[in-house]
C-alpha cells in the first residue's frame, strides 16, 4: 500500500514536471531550466509561457483534480451510490445555472445598490450559490427516498431543469456573452493566473482539509447511518460538513475551470481498484493523489498538439467514461 501511494506521489512529480517542460509551444528543455531558476530576472516571451501560463496550469491541474476526486467520493459515500458525482447529481449543474446567470443574464457583472461584483469574484460567488442550492436540495430528497436508484434520478432531473433554464438565458443573451460562455463550458485549467492563485489554491485547500475532517464518520457511515449513530457519529453536522466540502469544492473548481465532465465520477473507482480498501483513512488521500495525476495527465494530453489547445471536456470522458462502463458491468 505504501509503495502504491509512493509510485502516485512520484508520478504527480513527474506529471508536473512534464507539464512544465511540454505544451503547444516547443522550448528548449535548457531554457525551461533557465526561465525556472532565474524567471524573475527577464520578462520575455518564454518566462511568460513558463512562469504565466504553465506553472499557474500545472497547479490549477493538481489542485482541481484532487477536489473534484474528493468530493466525487465524499458523495458516493453519502449516498451509498457508485454513480453518485458532481456532475451526475446535478451540482456541477447548479454551479452551471450560477455562472450562466451572471455571464449570460447580468453580462459578468452583477449591481446591488451601491455594490457590484465582476469577474472571478462574481462567478464564484454564483456558481457557489448555484452548486449549494442543488446538493441542499439532494439532501432534503435523500431524507425522502431511500432508494439510491430514484435518488440519482432525482439529480438528474433537477440537471435537466436547470440545462433547461440555461438554454433560455442562451436564448435571450447576447452573442459575446454566449460566446463567453461556451469558451468557459468547454473547461480548462488555465484560466487561473498567478495573482489569483492564491485565493483559488485557499478555497481548494480548505475544501480538502474539510473532507478529511470526515475520514472517520465517512468509515462509520460506510456501515450505515443507524451504526454510524450508535458509534456517536453526529450524521447532520457530518452531513452539513459534506455538504460545504463538496459545494465549496466543486463551486470554485466550476468556477474557474468550467464544467470538467468525469473526473469526480470516475476517479474515486480507479483509486479504489488500485488501492482495494475501502477505508477512508487510506483511500481518500490516495484519491486525491489520483485525481492529481489524472487531471495533470489529461492537460499534458490537451496541451501537446502543436499551436493549439484542446478543450479539456474533449479528453476527460475519453479517459472516464470507460472507467464507469466496467464498473456498470462489474457489478451487473
Amino acid at each position: 500500500m505504501r509503495f502504491r501511494i509512493c509510485l502516485l506521489i512520484i508520478g504527480v512529480v513527474a506529471l508536473f514536471v512534464l507539464n512544465i517542460f511540454f505544451g503547444s509551444v516547443h522550448i528548449d528543455a535548457t531554457d525551461v531550466l533557465q526561465t525556472l531558476l532565474h524567471g524573475g530576472e527577464s520578462e520575455d516571451a518564454i518566462s511568460y509561457i513558463i512562469l504565466g501560463s504553465r506553472l499557474p496550469t500545472a497547479l490549477t491541474a493538481m489542485l482541481a483534480g484532487a477536489g473534484l476526486a474528493t468530493a466525487g467520493l465524499l458523495l458516493q459515500t453519502s449516498f451509498h451510490n457508485p454513480l453518485a458525482g458532481p456532475s451526475i447529481l446535478g451540482i456541477s449543474s447548479g454551479a452551471n445555472l450560477g455562472v450562466a446567470i451572471v455571464m449570460l443574464a447580468f453580462g459578468g457583472t452583477i449591481t446591488a445598490g451601491l455594490y457590484s461584483w465582476s469577474g472571478y469574484l462574481a462567478i464564484v460567488g454564483a456558481a457557489f450559490l448555484g452548486s449549494m442550492l442543488i446538493m441542499g436540495l439532494l439532501l432534503f430528497f435523500s431524507s425522502l427516498l431511500k432508494n439510491n436508484l430514484m435518488l440519482l434520478i432525482t439529480g438528474i432531473m433537477m440537471g435537466y431543469i436547470t440545462s433547461s433554464v440555461i438554454s433560455l438565458l442562451n436564448f435571450l443573451a447576447s452573442v459575446e456573452n454566449i460566446q463567453s460562455f461556451l469558451i468557459w463550458g468547454m473547461g480548462n485549467f488555465n484560466s487561473v493566473s498567478m495573482q489569483q492563485m492564491p485565493i483559488f489554491a485557499t478555497l481548494c485547500i480548505v475544501g480538502l482539509v474539510l473532507a478529511l475532517l470526515l475520514i472517520k464518520p465517512l468509515n462509520a457511515i460506510l456501515l450505515g447511518e443507524n451504526y454510524a449513530v450508535n458509534l456517536g457519529v453526529n450524521i447532520q453536522r457530518t452531513r452539513n460538513l459534506l455538504l460545504l466540502a463538496t459545494g465549496l469544492l466543486t463551486a470554485v473548481i466550476t468556477a474557474y475551470c468550467g464544467p470538467v465532465a468525469f473526473l469526480g465520477l470516475a476517479t474515486p473507482h480507479v483509486a479504489f481498484l488500485l488501492l482495494g480498501t475501502s477505508n477512508h483513512r487510506v483511500l481518500l488521500p490516495f484519491t486525491m493523489l489520483t485525481g492529481a495525476v489524472l487531471a495533470l495527465l489529461c492537460n499534458l494530453l490537451c496541451t501537446l498538439p502543436p499551436t493549439t489547445v484542446i478543450p479539456l471536456n474533449a479528453i476527460t470522458p475519453i479517459m472516464g467514461a470507460p472507467v464507469i462502463l466496467y464498473i456498470i458491468l462489474r457489478r451487473k
